[in-house]
């Protein structure tokens, strides 16, 4: 008798444990909301600027291309090799700074491939993988102005994007300083340049290396400079849901792989240091220090 229930007993232990192998193993391959949806469809949507040189912008044939797009890409091939799918079809869906970070929180995006800040803010709303570029806020200006820095924009007109860190911190410190300074908010970068340019503005305050991209854009550069020590510190990630952990698993362990298989320096020195598009011009911007030493531990841990 005591025999027959112990045996009973290890059937019921074993029956029960093979019931909690097999959940565990099916909700360890069901994939997170994002990741499913892309499985399910065979389609991945990446969000994409127009004009953030060299991030993400159109070429002639106005395609989406640029350093940030180039490791977007990259990223999706792991994203297909996690879900094991034959292939994967990329749409894209261009944003600006009014609804880059929307796109994502309202699922029209999957991958938001820019030059978006990394900041507290954001990340109540969304997620964000390893930087791949560390700036800051620096103005630009005519080539022709005496204008050095913030203080020099003392009651002048300052343009700045709707929605940017860089906006945030120039009206704090204008209001801080008191320097009667005449903000302007702008929609894109190129219509910035060309406000300066046409002396309805004195100076654009931006992420420092996209100022640099809106100038190399220009049809004559030499009317523009960039001036001013970094006014607040930026790293610029990929954002995605946060409602995603595995997504993000997988994003954050293909970041780490391009990073320290150097691939990511490679696709750095492809679009800050040799010609690029349209012009076939070298921005010719060595990775700064920032960078470089936030890649030797990639994390997602960023500097407030």
């Amino acid at each position: 008798m005591l025999l027959r229930r112990f045996s009973s007993s290890r059937t019921l232990n074993a029956t029960l444990l093979s019931a909690l192998l097999l959940g565990g193993t099916s909700w360890s391959a069901s994939a997170g909301p994002v990741l499913e949806r892309i499985k399910q469809s065979g389609k991945i949507t990446l969000a994409h600027r127009e004009s953030a040189i060299p991030f993400a912008y159109l070429d002639a044939d106005k395609r989406p291309i640029g350093y940030t797009m180039d490791l977007c890409l990259k990223v999706t091939e792991a994203i297909r090799k996690h879900l094991a799918l034959k292939s994967i079809t990329v749409a894209y869906l261009p944003v600006t700074e009014f609804n880059q970070v929307k796109a994502i929180e309202q699922d029209k995006a999957d991958l938001e491939c820019g030059s978006t800040s990394n900041n507290a803010e954001r990340r109540e709303k969304v997620a964000f993988t390893i930087p791949h570029y560390m700036t800051g806020t620096r103005f630009m200006v005519r080539a022709d102005s005496p204008i050095a820095d913030l203080r020099g924009l003392e009651g002048l007109t300052l343009l700045s994007s709707y929605g940017t860190p860089s906006l945030a911190a120039v009206t704090k410190a204008n209001k801080e300083r008191l320097l009667r300074i005449n903000i302007m908010q702008v929609n894109d970068h190129s219509q910035a340049a060309s406000m300066i340019e046409k002396e309805q503005a004195d100076a654009f305050a931006m992420d420092d290396v996209l100022l640099f991209g809106v100038i190399a854009s220009r049809p004559d550069p030499k009317k523009l400079k960039v001036v001013g020590k970094y006014l607040t510190l930026e790293p610029l990630s990929i954002v995605m849901s946060k409602s995603d952990p595995e997504l993000k698993a997988v994003v954050d362990e293909e970041m780490k792989r391009l990073i320290n298989s150097r691939e990511a320096y490679a696709i750095y020195e492809r679009w800050f240091t040799k010609p690029i598009p349209p012009r076939n011009t070298a921005l010719s911007i060595p990775m700064n220090y920032l960078l470089r030493d936030l890649w030797k531990y990639p994390s997602d841990q960023v500097p407030e």
